[in-house]
């Protein structure tokens, strides 16, 4: 790792610093991309999508190749571990334990489904026979975010690969270590040169010679619905090409007064702050990102700062449980321990960035000047670093900012309601619609929630319960198109209708 540390660091070129949120120091400087380098990689990406191998590969052979590309990650998981803790202040326990392995299992299903790619026979109303064929629908941009900087990499960068698309991959300017090394492995691998770049850089520049590019046939982003609308605004201007959008979130968590109190606020805090993780786990490896508040199989894990859009920051517990409620959820955010995510105690880490820091710090400023009552946290921890207090909030209103805006924080609303209607109407009151959790024992009202919530997953008596088989993806402002699942593949694929007559047909 070090070497690989100190190449970047002798990049000859234009170079901008990356940071080492623990501690607020540079840890090394890595190439800037401009509009002259994404051209550059786009044209290498172009002429292996036009005339390479990738794309005519059979899908077993492209597979194989993955699955290679899986077993360099599994080889290479404290390396590639470190480089996200240094570099985006996750828990390095939680990307030995998910982060990593997840990435290599998202490749490993996308792997597998890469021969299993078909078009239909159709039944024509004419005397013609006709089929379809799924082909791969060319060179794609993805632009990922910071906050999981290993899994959104391959969020994107599996389902196009099985599907025989070329990239140009932008890694956030804040965590482009582990996007370098990922490239290094592919290389190692077997994928040709030309199919999988990554260039860094900065949005504006990098970002944007991206979208606007005219030989890119798609743009896959993750990250704010404000860029979403740039990301979008930049694909139709230029070639009008396909865009998928993975955005922002204000997701609410609905706490019903038949619940365990103790497992509830467990999963309250869980939802965007931390919790103490109960994880399935098959023949060693962690088959899924699923937290279940039960009472076996489990490791405990740490993380995640709330820097995660579907974090369930907008939490309505019913009015019969909710007294109690609060005081359980202060007591155990009290006792959180914020800290260097290298040390094994750990639940929370820095946040990302001192810009990062400073919004979200302003935020809680915000929800104190508008009349919210500081439940707990709200303040810096330490002097050097990013990292904040565990934060709630009570005696919250709808029209707050901290209730309506993405904070991307570990910053929790809590309000109170009495009925399932009133539950359904305050849930929906958002612009976004990307992830909503429920705690009940009530079947019918599981149930009647859940279908009554405009939102992309609904989570019941579970939260952050991802699988790769499980598509993923927001409605109204938090963007279109999936990842994850079979529906992730589809969208790097395109449908080709063949039509030919039958020629011993009396009619023709």
């Amino acid at each position: 790792m070090f070497s690989f540390l100190y190449h970047l660091n002798t990049t000859f070129g234009k170079t901008f610093e990356t940071i080492d949120p623990r501690t607020g120091e540079v840890i090394t400087r890595v190439a800037e991309g401009d509009k002259e380098d994404v051209d550059l990689a786009v044209k290498a990406a172009r002429e292996a999508f036009d005339h390479g191998k990738w794309p005519r590969m059979s899908g077993y052979e492209r597979g194989r190749i993955m699955m290679k590309f899986a077993d360099l990650i599994e080889e290479n998981v404290d390396e590639i571990a470190i480089l996200d803790t240094i570099n985006a202040g996750k828990i390095l326990t939680h990307g030995k334990l998910l982060d990593i392995p997840f990435a290599a299992k998202n490749l490993r299903y996308y792997a597998g489904a890469a021969d299993k790619i078909h078009g239909k026979t159709l039944k024509l109303s004419q005397e013609m026979q006709g089929y379809t064929l799924l082909e791969p629908i060319g060179v794609v941009g993805h632009i990922i975010p910071w906050n999981f900087p290993s899994a959104m990499f391959f969020h994107k960068v599996a389902p196009a690969l099985a599907a025989g698309c070329t990239m140009i991959v932008k890694p956030a300017e804040q965590t482009p270590l582990s996007a370098l090394y990922y490239a290094h492995l592919s290389k190692l691998a077997g994928i040709p040169d030309g199919v999988l770049n990554v260039v860094n850089g900065f949005g504006p520049t990098t970002g944007a010679a991206i979208c606007s590019h005219m030989d890119i046939d798609k743009v896959s982003f993750t990250g704010s619905t404000e860029v979403g609308r740039v990301v979008m605004q930049a694909a139709a201007t230029s070639n009008l090409k396909v865009v998928s959008l993975e955005l922002g979130g204000k997701s609410p968590l609905i706490i019903f007064d038949d619940a365990d109190l103790e497992k509830a606020v467990d999963l309250a805090l869980l939802g965007v702050l931390h919790n103490k993780a109960k994880l399935i786990i098959i023949n060693l490896y962690v088959l899924v990102l699923v937290f279940l508040v039960q009472e076996h199989n489990f490791v405990d894990v740490m993380e995640l700062q709330g820097e995660i859009c579907v974090a369930g920051s907008r939490v309505y517990v019913q009015e019969g449980i909710y007294d109690a409620f609060v005081k359980k959820a202060a007591e155990k955010a009290k006792g959180w321990v914020v800290g260097d995510p290298f040390h094994p105690n750990t639940q929370q880490g820095p946040q990302v960035d001192k810009k990062q820091f400073d919004k979200i710090l302003s935020y809680i400023d915000q929800g104190i000047r508008e009349g919210a009552t500081l439940l707990t946290g709200g303040k810096q921890v330490g002097e050097k670093g990013f990292y904040i207090e565990p934060t709630i909030f009570t005696d919250v209103k709808e029209d707050m900012r901290i209730v309506k805006d993405e904070i991307f924080g570990p910053v929790m609303a809590l309000m109170k309601f009495k009925t399932v209607e009133e539950a359904i109407e305050r849930a929906n009151k958002t612009r976004y619609g990307l992830a909503a959790g429920i705690i009940t024992n009530n079947l019918n009202v599981a149930n009647t929630v859940s279908r009554s919530i405009r939102a992309g997953v609904i989570w019941i008596n579970c939260y952050f319960a991802f699988d790769f088989d499980c598509a993923f993806g927001g409605y109204k402002m938090s963007g279109f198109g999936k990842d994850l699942g079979m529906e992730a593949l589809e969208k790097y694929l395109q449908t080709k209708a063949v039509v030919t007559p039958i020629y011993n047909s009396p009619w023709l």
